[in-house]
C-alpha cells in the first residue's frame, strides 16, 4: 500500500491512503528520516502471532478473574 504525506501539523503527519479518500495521523518521529510533505511511503503489515497470542493469553486470563470474581459474588462456589 502507498501513501503520500498531505501536510505536517504539530508533530503530526497528515497521510493520505493512494487512491481511497482516507486519512490518518502519524507521530512525525515514527516516519522515516527526510519524510516531508509530498513524500511518498510504501506501508507494509507483518503479521505478530507472537503479539499476538501474547494478548490473547493477557485478555483470557483477564476474562477469567471477571468471571471468577462474578461466582465468588453471586454465591455459586
Amino acid at each position: 500500500m502507498k501513501v503520500v504525506v498531505d501536510r505536517i501539523v504539530e508533530g503530526f503527519a497528515v497521510v493520505l491512503i493512494e487512491e481511497q479518500e482516507k486519512m490518518f495521523h502519524v507521530p512525525v518521529e515514527e516516519l522515516p528520516e527526510g519524510t516531508q510533505e509530498g513524500s511518498w511511503l510504501r506501508i507494509d503489515f507483518t503479521l505478530d502471532e507472537e503479539q499476538t497470542d501474547s494478548m490473547y493469553q493477557k485478555n483470557k486470563r483477564l476474562l477469567d478473574k471477571l468471571i471468577q470474581r462474578g461466582r465468588t459474588r453471586s454465591g455459586r462456589e
